[in-house]
């Protein structure tokens, strides 16, 4: 008969062995220098003698040192998200610092799953792009010690750093462009609203309609995609031109270029011309500017968002000075988006 397994000992485990409170261990794993070396001891012995910690933990504990930043990003999979990634890589490389890189997939519980094992192994701090508005989440970790950086995305709070772009201006630049390339019919191709920046942008496309003399209403329109990748933006053409009788959108905005990119191959399958849609995508990602027809995109700052972001989490390490930074969108015109009945 097989043996039950020995149950896991748990922070407050070590907390009552320690003598301490449990807030003061998790200081301990994530910010030791915050905690008295002679208490900090005390709960290296506890982790010792219970086996909670692995031996990387412990080590941390004993040096007093962290040597990882957590980043979640919404998908590692779009060039986008890597190209922050690295700008935080090197703005952390001179102190010996590496990344614990995750993808939330827009998914607030894996979200907080990557959360939960950047605690356990003690990050330095964590910069994150939230996969929805509710911050919960974030505002506890940073509570109780672990300095948090946003990044792509305004910060509702004093206490959370934060590198973002104005995402209505983009959406702004982006339809106001295929409007005024004289377009009439807009369609946007968009992730859930439930991410700030896709609400964001559509907001600003929004606006572009108005400021053209338009009705919103009646010239843009929205398809919401099940996921914003190549797939994603590929199944959303195939759908459109199903439910149109496969006629070719007029001008489209797509949230981000790996859309854009999919639109054109759903166009490519059944035949069409890529060039006689204009297409708009967002990030000015590198694929962007090597398909076959360049894409037209909303330039955001990638790879210095990054190195801002991981810029603030030094700061508010070193300092405690917490600081809020807001980039504004370029447009970069490419053949993707040419007037109308203009190849």
């Amino acid at each position: 008969m097989a043996r039950d397994r020995p149950a896991r000992p748990s922070i407050a485990d070590v907390a009552a062995a320690a003598q301490v409170s449990v807030g003061t261990v998790s200081n301990a794993l994530n910010r030791p220098e915050k905690v008295r070396p002679a208490t900090r001891q005390r709960i290296e012995a506890a982790i010792a003698e219970l086996g909670f910690a692995p031996n990387g933990s412990a080590r941390r504990l004993r040096t007093g040192s962290l040597t990882a930043v957590g980043v979640v990003v919404l998908d590692v999979r779009n060039p986008f998200f890597t190209e922050m990634a690295r700008g935080i890589e090197d703005q952390v490389e001179d102190r010996g610092w590496t990344l614990m890189l995750a993808s939330s997939d827009q998914r607030v519980e894996r979200e907080q799953r990557a959360l939960d094992l950047f605690t356990e192994h003690g990050v330095a701090g964590v910069i994150a792009v939230p996969a929805s508005e509710d911050l919960t989440a974030l505002e506890r970790l940073e509570s109780r010690g672990t300095p948090v950086v946003l990044l792509d995305h305004p910060s509702p709070s004093a206490q959370l750093p934060s590198v973002a772009v104005d995402n209505v201006s983009g959406g702004r630049l982006a339809a106001a462009h295929l409007f005024g390339q004289g377009h009439r019919q807009l369609v946007m191709f968009n992730g859930p609203h439930s991410v700030r920046q896709c609400r964001d942008r559509w907001e600003g496309a929004l606006a572009a309609a108005v400021g053209a003399g338009l009705d919103p209403a009646e010239s843009v329109s929205q398809v919401l995609l099940d996921s914003m990748d190549i797939e994603g933006g590929a199944e959303a053409g195939r759908q459109w031109l199903a439910a149109h009788g496969g006629r070719q959108p007029e001008a489209v905005f797509c949230v981000n270029d790996l859309v854009g990119i999919g639109l054109q191959r759903a166009l490519r399958e059944a035949g069409f011309d890529p060039a006689r849609s204009a297409i708009v995508g967002y990030d000015d990602t590198d694929l962007a500017r090597e398909i076959a027809l360049p894409l037209t995109s909303v330039v955001q700052p990638t790879y210095e968002m990054g190195r801002r972001a991981a810029g603030l989490l030094l700061q508010v390490r070193a300092q405690g000075v917490v600081e809020h930074v807001v980039f504004q969108p370029e447009l970069v015109i490419r053949a993707s988006s040419s007037p109308p009945g203009q190849s």
